[in-house]
């Protein structure tokens, strides 16, 4: 029988018992035996609960030891200290190992707690009375009361054995996280007729990486590009292309260079009246569907999709293009609902919305009876909360857009929209990309960096990178060019995942290719070598995978244990990001489980080979395991991040 189960059959005994005092408890007063009875019905109930929790995690689901701790030391306090609502819980992983594996500090924030009720007790004594609340559990070897009443928690090897078993026998799984999720991601959104720059990188990997992270834990993600597609600069591109191209309805024009199309255009417009006045008048054309206007419109869009997707491939990313125009024939219904609402506001003839709490208003309707992008991101929000029942719509946007979208958010809120209790609506902001001058990163003319340009250099830079160590020896001309993309782009995208994406980060390609430190490349040659030693000892994945079912790991070497605590912490990881959705954590997480292994393979052998012959003569199929599974944890975090790895280098 669960230990839990036969605490809670005992609990019902007393329970029992105290229903029928006898002459021995003729000293308990009866306001002392309701007392206890309350108090010990408490307990019982809240060791059901967490006994159902407990429970409730079957299936293949990777446990979070962090969490599982959390829940028990949670029913410990509240059974201890039943009358303080809230009470504070602390539980983190322990850095030294002599302090024991994982720590809970709370003892010291309930005697602050219990002071401002007029109660003093000492943390050591909060924290004795937290250890003898403790639940029967299968994690927990032995506590210790340390300092002014840390509580030091040693895992039970057998327990992290057996999670180290289901991980290599299940995969890598997601931890549990409740109820499946329908999350839009809003992410990259460049303009049309304009060229994708550095600028675009941040929000195109870390919208990328985030519905990475949200499709491992199984959530049904919708991956938007709202890119730039409407407005007055159409009107001037339409025109300016009616001139050069006068058959284009009949020869799709050959734009080659869009860019520069969009500069001629835009110095027209501004130099030329006649031409500005036609601009104007294509642009209401477009508004009204014109055919020819709108094929126009279409042949644009389609040059710059084509543009657009070479970056996209590049990088491995996958969007659905829903740009500004798809929202055009909704945007009337929303500014009629603020109007019905007494919401509206009018400026010198502007319809503007001032949610309270903002600093700015949203103009809804221009003087001229336009709409702006305030009025588009509006209306995109209300058809992801509405037509796609969301419950999660995140914004990678960079930074200098938060007021707005913090007012875009409140408007929404406003209106009756969404209970931000109910749905997550987040703009995940980020910093700017310098250049190691520290200063907005620009090419040498002054100009933003070309994107695609950005990507080419990586691939000459690493391929150089590749022949220094002469790769091109051992490695096939397929080998070679996986591994110098897995490596160009691999270290561009990680730069920026590892670091805090609040920050502005300084790019620089001798960094991001530096093989030491926490970088792609440290990091994808450390797989690549972890990967290599099942080659070396001739073991293939049949086999790892029949001694992951019948071979137990023991951990007996300080190291095995640090390591295999260490690929242990990847669901906890998991369960940070989804919550703050700061993916440099995963970065640090990677960095710190690639040294653990190095520290474990330099200290415990996996192979021994012949000194002589150099033949293989012992392996150690235990620690091969743990290799196995440290692989097997990198490879997903890879996947989460956007990296390609290679089982050659």
């Amino acid at each position: 029988m669960h230990e839990q189960e036969k605490e809670i059959k005992s609990l019902i005994a007393e329970i029992e018992n105290l229903k029928k005092p006898t002459v021995l408890d003729c000293s308990l007063g009866l306001g002392e035996m309701v007392e206890e009875n309350t108090k010990l019905k408490y307990r019982l109930n809240v060791l059901k609960r967490s006994l159902q929790e407990e429970e409730g995690k079957t299936g293949t689901s990777m446990i979070n030891i962090n969490q599982r701790l959390q829940n028990i030391f949670s029913v410990a306090i509240k059974v201890a200290y039943p009358h303080l609502e809230n009470p504070p819980l602390a539980v983190t992983p322990n850095q030294h190992a002599k302090f024991g594996d994982y720590q809970c500090n709370s003892a010291m924030a309930i005697s602050q707690l219990l002071k401002a009720k007029g109660e003093k007790i000492n943390p050591v004594e909060i924290a004795k009375q937290i250890i003898n609340n403790i639940p029967k559990n299968d994690i927990i070897e032995k506590v210790e009361i340390a300092g002014p009443g840390f509580v030091n928690v040693h895992l039970k090897k057998e327990f992290v054995s057996k999670l180290l078993t289901d991980l290599l026998v299940n995969g890598v799984q997601p931890p549990p996280v409740g109820p499946k999720k329908k999350v839009v991601v809003d992410f990259s959104s460049p303009n049309i007729a304009k060229e994708m720059h550095v600028g675009h990188l941040r929000s195109t990997v870390i919208g990328d990486s985030m519905c990475r992270l949200f499709e491992f834990v199984d959530y049904d993600v919708l991956r938007i590009n709202h890119v730039g597609d409407w407005g007055t600069q159409f009107g001037m591109l339409i025109a300016h292309l009616q001139d050069k191209f006068p058959d284009y309805l009949i020869v799709s024009p050959p734009i080659g260079d869009l860019q520069a199309f969009y500069k001629d255009s835009k110095k027209r417009f501004d130099e030329e009246e006649a031409f500005k006045k036609r601009a104007y008048e294509c642009v209401v054309l477009l508004q009204r569907h014109n055919p020819e206007i709108f094929k126009a419109w279409n042949m644009i869009c389609d040059v710059s999709r084509k543009e657009f997707q070479k970056i996209y491939d590049c990088l491995d990313i996958k969007l659905i293009e829903r740009g500004e125009s798809y929202y055009q024939d909704m945007m009337t219904d929303v500014v009629k609902l603020f109007e019905e609402e007494g919401m509206l506001q009018l400026d010198e003839g502007r319809k503007i919305v001032f949610p309270p709490g903002c600093s700015m208003p949203l103009t809804v309707e221009k003087s001229d009876g336009g709409y702006t992008y305030d009025t588009s991101d509006l209306t995109a929000l209300r058809q992801r909360i509405f037509d796609e029942k969301a419950d999660m719509i995140i914004y990678v946007v960079d930074n200098g857009q938060s007021v707005h979208f913090q007012t875009v958010f409140a408007a929404a809120q406003m209106i009756g929209w969404y209970d931000p209790k109910k749905i997550r609506v987040e703009h995940t902001g980020f910093g700017v990309v310098l250049g190691e001058d520290k200063k907005k990163f620009k090419t040498r003319s002054g100009e933003t960096v070309r994107l695609a340009d950005l990507l080419e250099e990586g691939l000459k830079r690493s391929m150089d990178k590749l022949l220094v160590k002469e790769r091109e020896k051992v490695l096939t001309p397929e080998e070679l060019k996986a591994a110098n993309e897995a490596v160009a782009f691999g270290c561009i995208k990680y730069a920026d995942l590892s670091h805090n994406r609040t920050n502005d980060y300084i790019f620089s390609f001798d960094k991001m290719l530096d093989d030491r430190g926490n970088t792609a490349a440290y990091l994808l040659y450390a797989f690549t070598r972890i990967r290599s030693i099942s080659r070396l000892a001739n073991i293939d994945d049949a086999t790892l995978q029949k001694a992951a079912a019948e071979t137990a790991i023991l951990l007996n070497h300080e190291k095995e244990w640090k390591l295999g605590k260490c690929i242990l912490r990847f669901p906890e990881i998991i369960n940070k990001i989804l919550d703050d959705l700061y993916l440099h954590t995963l970065c640090d997480y990677l960095f710190e489980l690639a040294t653990t292994f190095t520290e474990f393979y330099d200290n415990c052998y996996c192979i021994e080979k012949d000194r002589q012959t150099g033949e293989v003569v012992k392996v150690n199929m235990c620690r091969m395991l743990l290799c196995d599974a440290t692989a097997a944890v990198m490879a997903k975090s890879f996947a989460i991040l956007g990296l390609k790895p290679v089982q050659r280098m």
